[in-house]
């Protein structure tokens, strides 16, 4: 395991958000079978084994599914703003927003960021007209 930043989180989530802060899209893979999971955890779910590591997406993948909220839950997030479930062309998914347009269930998406101040940036996805 890495050193890791405390800012960042515990152990098992600090490569993520260490990877955020640089604008890249990492996920756990295992090195015993190939598999890839999101959000971090100490265990393959797949072949329940502990060799895991870090590898980066690509950023692409399609709305699994989609909804407006419409209450204020913090910050940054004023509503109405779309919450997707985005699926990753590598196969996790991931819960997100979609910004910079509009999206439905099924359309193809692309990884954008969503910078914070004080805070590691958020992944955040947009409609993929490519």
């Amino acid at each position: 395991m890495t050193d890791t930043n405390p800012d960042y989180g515990d152990p098992t989530t600090a490569p993520f958000w260490e990877a955020a802060a640089r604008h890249e899209l990492m996920v756990q893979r295992c090195d015993s079978c190939g598999h890839h999971q999101f959000y971090p955890r100490p265990f393959c779910l797949a072949c329940g084994g502990d060799d895991l590591g870090w590898a980066e997406v690509s950023g692409k993948g399609a709305v699994y599914s989609l909804t407006v909220t419409r209450i204020p839950v913090g910050p940054g997030f004023e509503p109405p703003y779309p919450v997707a479930l985005v699926e990753l062309d590598e196969g996790p998914r991931m819960l997100t927003n979609i910004v910079n347009g509009e999206a439905a269930i099924g359309d193809r998406v692309r990884l954008a960021w969503k910078d914070r101040k004080g805070a590691p940036p958020l992944p955040v996805f947009e409609p993929d007209a490519g």
